[in-house]
Order: structure tokens, then sequence, then C-alpha cells
């Protein structure tokens, strides 16, 4: 529904603003309270918000931990899809999360990736037909001088052709 939604609106928007706006508005993102806030016209860098509020704090008062960890989930394997387009498959293998103190305040993530480190993942499918990387983002505050939580997804990657064969075995 969401890629149906979304091929008919790229002939109207940006990439960037479409992801933006899918993002903001989309109900399984909205209730992890966090707002999309910057994406760029290339896509390589997304940042987000996430306020406390009383839909997010937890009996302690700090944001509950699956508020952090379910507005920073989806954002590396999409912004990759976007990044690779259709000639690439693209999952979420695993998550690892550490909290480091209780958020009491509106904390913030950026999700970046460099050139560098698209041509590396391409270069490592070309090679191997798929891949398996690791992508760190660290929940702080606005200034970032402090670390709330550290989130470690593991993303596939694989040749489209690839993995249509290995997934009739």
């Amino acid at each position: 529904m969401y890629q149906a939604a979304a091929k008919i609106a790229r002939k109207f928007l940006k990439e960037s603003t479409l992801l933006k706006i899918g993002f903001n508005l989309s109900p399984m993102y909205r209730r992890s309270t966090a707002r999309v806030t910057y994406v760029s016209d290339d896509l390589k860098s997304v940042r987000i918000k996430i306020p406390i509020s009383y839909k997010n704090r937890n009996y302690i008062g700090s944001i509950f931990g699956g508020s952090l960890f379910s507005a920073v989930d989806p954002i590396p394997m999409i912004q990759l899809m976007y990044l690779f387009k259709e000639d690439y498959i693209v999952w979420d293998k695993s998550a690892h999360i550490r909290f480091k103190r209780p958020a009491r305040e509106d904390v913030y993530a950026s999700f970046e990736f460099t050139t560098a480190e698209i041509e590396d993942i391409r270069n490592k499918v070309q090679e191997n037909k798929e891949t398996e990387y690791p992508k760190t983002t660290f929940i702080t505050n606005k200034t970032g001088d402090i670390v709330y939580c550290e989130v470690v997804k593991t993303i596939y990657i694989a040749d489209k052709e690839f993995y249509k064969k290995k997934r009739k075995k």
C-alpha cells in the first residue's frame, strides 16, 4: 500500500519531501511520537526529533525505551531502499539497543550514509551478491553532547536476481 502511494506521489513531490511527509503521516510511525525534521535532497541524511510527552513517558518520567527504538527502527532500511532504488533487496536483519541514561528531555537522532559507505555496500553486493551492513545511530540531546542510547541495526542488502534465486531453493 505504502509503495503504491509513493509511486503516485513521486510524480508530484521530490523524494526527500515524500520521505519526510510519508513518515510523519504514517500511522505506524506517528505512534512512536517521533517526527522527521529533515531529509537531504540526496536522501543520505535524515534527522528526527522525539519530543517527550504524556504519550511516551514511562513510570519514572523518562521516554519509554520502546518509543526510542520505534522512532529509529525503520529509517536506515527505508533510507537504503530509496538510495538503491529497485536494483537491490533491502531488509532489516537485526537490531541491538543499548540504553545509556534515561531521556527526560526531547531527544534527536541523525541517520547519515556517506558516499563511501554507499559505494562500499555496492561493491560488497557486486562481489558477494549479498551483504549485511551494521549501522549505528545515537539518540542524543539537541546539541549532541549527551547520548541517551545507541542503536545498532544490521541491514541485509542483496542483488535482486540473486535474492530471487536464493528464495527458490
